[in-house]
């Protein structure tokens, strides 16, 4: 008999984001209240304004969505205000009862004369490490009613950027000034995968992974290949967005030439007809033996889907959605929120949307959940991972028996 996965349930569950982005995830009454204080004008000042105006439900393509970004890093430019915004952040995840999260962000895009990279990251790591501290030492889980939060910090570069976006990158281009944009662009993800690995080794500050970020088509991965084999031989993990506005090439370069330990969205993963390296013969062959790879070496999937609903006009609805053929595939997925505000949701309603779309009984959905916690980049040993995954498993298979009848997938 198939059982239906209640929001209720999907509430209870403990959860994973890894795949979130710090500037897209404000609460939206406190991008107004920041804004205010620091005089920086906004297309609205209520939350049904922005909400109509820039976080809308509907994106004509991925740089309309990210448009956004521009409001959200304006107000993110002091050490209290990121401090604050990861603090809320984790808040709101752990209130939904997602007890592991990377927060993803540019730190490049946040430094100036008044606010080094060093002092960005920490700020970002000691909002995280309150709100931990808060819920561990509540009763719930001192008593062991209630899995510990954990959190973990992935330092992004960008695939692009100008020198408006900010200071740091201004002064790039003033010392570089007959440099080709894309090497200076390299430069700077170099710079920022050496600071990671200073962060982590030397300061104990749990940056576990490195990421690019930004539009994609025109900027491939493998210009920030030097950063990535720097944070490779740090033990760094490494994340790559690819195949989000481009196709199977981008995802094949982000593990072949970036090491990529998982793969932010991976969308096109499938798409035959989106390869064009004339190289390449049997293009669908060449998409088999890629999935076939991604599989077996358990590289997870960071899938966002209403993220991709608002920003590929391909994809209507996740009848559309290649999450279907992931799953089918036995591939390794989590399920993301991408920006909690951009896009206007949370891990609980990303989980509610796939589950009411596609044919998923509890099994599934515990691979899910269990895939989130395994491809986790968790700061801690190895065996604390694996400690954390088996709690959550006898926690799921709980939360089954109390919420879903009959209690069998």
């Amino acid at each position: 008999m198939s059982v239906a996965i209640t929001r209720q349930f999907l509430e209870q569950i403990p959860k994973t984001d890894l795949h979130l982005h710090l500037d897209g995830s404000l609460r939206v009454s406190t991008l107004i209240e920041l804004a205010k204080a620091a005089k920086i004008p906004l297309p609205s000042e209520t939350e049904e304004g922005l909400n109509e105006l820039v976080f809308k439900e509907k994106y004509q393509d991925l740089p309309d969505y990210l448009q956004g970004f521009g409001l959200t890093c304006a107000v993110l430019q002091t050490a209290e205000n990121l401090e604050r915004v990861a603090y809320e952040l984790a808040q709101d995840n752990i209130a939904e009862n997602v007890r592991y999260i990377e927060v993803r962000y540019a730190p490049q895009q946040h430094i100036h004369p008044g606010l080094p990279i060093d002092e960005v990251v920490e700020s970002v790591n000691r909002g995280l490490a309150r709100a931990q501290k808060e819920h561990n030492q509540s009763p719930a889980v001192k008593q062991g009613g209630d899995i510990p939060f954990h959190y973990g910090i992935i330092t992004c570069a960008m695939r692009f950027f100008n020198r408006h976006m900010s200071a740091y990158y201004a002064q790039l281009f003033d010392v570089m000034p007959h440099a080709p944009a894309k090497e200076i662009m390299a430069i700077a993800s170099l710079e920022m995968a050496r600071a990671a690995a200073m962060l982590t080794h030397e300061k104990g500050i749990p940056v576990v992974g490195f990421d690019i970020a930004g539009a994609e088509a025109g900027y491939p991965a493998i210009v920030h290949r030097d950063a990535y084999q720097y944070a490779h031989v740090h033990f760094i993990k490494k994340t790559v967005h690819a195949g989000e506005a481009y196709g199977p090439e981008s995802i094949f370069q982000a593990i072949t030439e970036c090491h990529a330990d998982r793969i932010g969205h991976g969308t096109f993963l499938f798409a035959a007809d989106k390869v064009k390296d004339p190289t390449v013969r049997d293009p669908a062959y060449y998409v088999k033996c890629l999935v076939d790879y991604i599989a077996s070496r358990r590289i997870a999937l960071e899938v966002c889907p209403t993220s991709n609903l608002q920003t590929i006009p391909s994809i209507e609805s996740m009848a559309d959605h290649p999450l279907k053929q992931m799953l089918e595939a036995n591939l390794s997925v989590c399920i993301c929120t991408d920006n909690r505000l951009v896009s206007r949701t949370s891990v609980t309603r990303e989980l509610e949307l796939v589950c009411n779309s596609l044919p998923v009984t509890p099994a599934k959905l515990r691979n899910i959940i269990l895939a989130g916690f395994k491809g986790s980049f968790f700061p801690g040993p190895y065996n604390e991972k694996r400690a954390v995954v088996r709690q959550v498993s006898q926690r799921y298979d709980a939360l089954v028996e109390q919420y879903l009848t009959p209690a069998k997938a």
